[in-house]
């Protein structure tokens, strides 16, 4: 791990995480695929709240890790999964921090989901 390059040139650019004490779910069209206590919750400037789950603690159905990787300045390298629910795909639905930067070393290995990309995703706490 390192210091995040993005918190050295914009230290006014927040990126909050709070351990949630309260049982938080992820869904798809109401069945639930991750549910945990041991959550964290990222709020970050610009973005929409994220949950991040522990990676044991989500069950999607054949979750397949894609090619896609992309890199967020204060976070570090995320990398995307995909995952089948009955007859459809989410591709690239969820994704995780394998290394994240030292700033954000409580997200490591947790995964979080595009309920705002996919409606039929919900995440609730």
């Amino acid at each position: 791990m390192s210091k995040s390059p993005g918190h050295q040139q914009h230290p006014d650019h927040k990126v909050r995480e709070t351990r949630l004490h309260s049982r938080a779910t992820a869904a798809v069209d109401g069945q639930t695929i991750a549910e945990s206590s041991d959550v964290v919750r990222v709020d970050e400037d610009g973005a929409p709240p994220r949950y991040y789950f522990p990676r044991d603690a989500v069950h999607a159905s054949q979750l397949t890790r894609s090619e896609t990787t992309t890199t967020c300045p204060f976070k570090g390298v995320a990398t995307y999964y995909s995952f089948k629910q009955g007859d459809r795909e989410f591709k690239d639905a969820i994704w995780s921090y394998e290394e994240p930067y030292d700033e954000h070393a409580a997200l490591k290995g947790r995964m979080a989901f595009y309920d705002d990309r996919y409606p039929a995703i919900s995440v609730a706490a």
